[in-house]
């Protein structure tokens, strides 16, 4: 009897460890889909606010986010520092930057593009171009960046862009991404790597996946009370077999 009493006991509590362990997973796939789809809401309105960028010469106002810029100056070759550890089309590389002076006096940080370098570690060098120039591109404001492991800046080699490495003041915090003009390399860079379509894509998966652990839980629970079922029916008749007088022979 009490052998029957603790199967039923644990039986309930098969049936709470799977139902609390599913739904653990049904809730993370609804909130994974979830934040995978305000991500893709927060990418359609970073790309709507890129095209709505307007296109200024070096203006006074800290640009807004995307502003297509066009600047008018020199380049100042002996401060270029190389942003370490870039990759464009199967190449490994650098990123150059190289400040540069307006004709009012401001400085501005210039990404230049891709330079393919190999696994190589010594200095870059690079092509700087001489004298005035006019130059355009997409304005990129300062943001927190990657973590860092270990000191940014390696000889002429950041692992992040940060303008204190220059030790210099810049007009704005940001930095210019050319894309016409004088001292273009190989573009590389991308305002937006992962389009709003493919995060709607990971918001449906994980939803599909939430779905299907609900299917699992319901499915498998039904059993589970099934056989709760059939244990507290079998222990009733097995009790009820014990409780019958014994006849004498």
């Amino acid at each position: 009897m009490g052998h029957s009493i603790g199967s039923q006991g644990g039986g309930k509590w098969r049936l709470r460890i799977w139902v609390s362990f599913w739904s653990a997973l049904v809730a993370l796939g609804l909130f994974l889909g979830l934040w995978q789809w305000e991500r893709a809401d927060d990418k359609r309105e970073y790309l709507a606010r890129l095209d709505a960028a307007p296109t200024l010469q070096a203006p006074i106002e800290t640009p807004p986010e995307g502003t297509r810029l066009t600047l008018r100056g020199r380049y100042l070759e002996e401060q270029t520092l190389f942003l370490d550890n870039r990759t464009h089309q199967g190449q490994l590389g650098v990123a150059v930057l190289t400040p540069l002076r307006t004709e009012d006096g401001r400085l501005w940080l210039v990404q230049r593009g891709f330079l393919p370098t190999g696994p190589s570690r010594e200095a870059p060098e690079v092509e700087t171009p001489v004298g005035e120039v006019v130059v355009a591109g997409r304005w990129q404001a300062a943001g927190s960046g990657t973590p860092l492991f270990g000191p940014n800046r390696e000889g002429s080699r950041l692992q992040r862009i940060e303008l204190e490495a220059w030790e210099a003041d810049f007009a704005h915090a940001g930095w210019m991404h050319l894309e016409r003009g004088a001292g273009l390399l190989e573009p590389w860079w991308q305002p937006s790597v992962m389009p709003p379509s493919r995060h709607v894509g990971y918001a449906v998966q994980w939803w599909g996946l939430a779905l299907a652990a609900l299917v699992v839980m319901l499915l498998g629970g039904r059993r589970l009370i099934r056989d709760r079922r059939v244990a507290a029916t079998t222990a009733g008749r097995n009790a009820h077999e014990e409780a019958k007088p014994c006849r004498k022979p």
